[in-house]
């Protein structure tokens, strides 16, 4: 993996718009995630993540693609506006499957660190992440016991 900071802010900020988790937050807290952001990228064939390893970072794909392994059973693959690993930014659990670029990749890339400071300044970004965390999780709850309507899109009670 090779990193650099190289992405213009505003251009990190237009990614992390264009990403599920963080389309319905605030531009005041797009800034602030994209200032604790890192450009990455990784070669094909190169792991993101190893099922079972302890995850420290979370990656925001924006270009390439990449495997899913689960127990080495190919479940899917993740494309440009998908995220890897977030939930390895709260618990510090071990990763649920194998991520592995299957074409040349470039994400940003976020660690437990710098997800800490955001989560320490407290306050609009924090209640933002959480909303749209619980949101996914209602949703993975609604299919996978197909119970309750389908998750809302959530917004910042915050003003920008």
């Amino acid at each position: 993996m090779h990193m650099s900071r190289k992405h213009r802010p505003d251009a990190k900020v237009e990614a992390l718009r264009s990403v599920e988790l963080f389309r319905n937050c605030s531009d005041r807290v797009l800034n602030d995630i994209a200032g604790l952001v890192s450009e990455s990228h990784f070669a094909a064939g190169e792991m993101l993540c190893q099922e079972g390893r302890i995850g420290r970072q979370a990656f925001v794909i924006l270009d390439g693609e990449a495997a899913v392994d689960i127990s080495g059973t190919r479940v899917g693959t993740l494309g440009p506006g998908k995220v890897v690993g977030e939930m390895a930014l709260i618990d510090h659990g071990p990763r649920s499957a194998t991520v592995t670029a299957l074409s040349p990749m470039t994400v940003l890339t976020l660690s437990v660190l710098e997800f800490r400071s955001l989560l320490d300044g407290g306050g609009a970004p924090v209640h933002e992440l959480l909303v749209q965390l619980t949101g996914r999780l209602r949703e993975l709850e609604r299919r996978a016991f197909g119970t309750g309507p389908p998750a809302a899109d959530r917004c910042s009670l915050s003003a920008d």
